[in-house]
């Protein structure tokens, strides 16, 4: 599964040909979650609060990105690396 950003030791993975909704598969110090890409919101799992904070926040700020990654995915295209919470300006 492509790796399409790490920061503050949250990896961020998108499955290609995943089910719908579009959403991303979040690992933090053995927690592991889904998450929705348009309102990054964790659909199921669990992460602490704080990494679930910043992965809403990320994901917000990086929505069209995700989104594109996701059509490439179900295409099994290639998917860009997006930089993580701790590039954001």
């Amino acid at each position: 599964m492509p790796i399409l950003s790490i920061f503050f030791g949250i990896v961020v993975r998108m499955w290609h040909d995943d089910h719908p909704p579009p959403h991303i598969h979040v690992e933090y110090q053995g927690f592991e979650a889904l998450v929705d890409v348009t309102t990054g919101e964790v659909r199921e799992g669990r992460l602490p609060s704080k990494a679930a904070t910043l992965v809403r926040e990320w994901c917000l700020r990086h929505q069209d990105e995700l989104m594109q990654n996701w059509e490439h995915a179900q295409r099994f295209e290639p998917m860009e690396r997006i930089p993580g919470a701790d590039q954001d300006d």
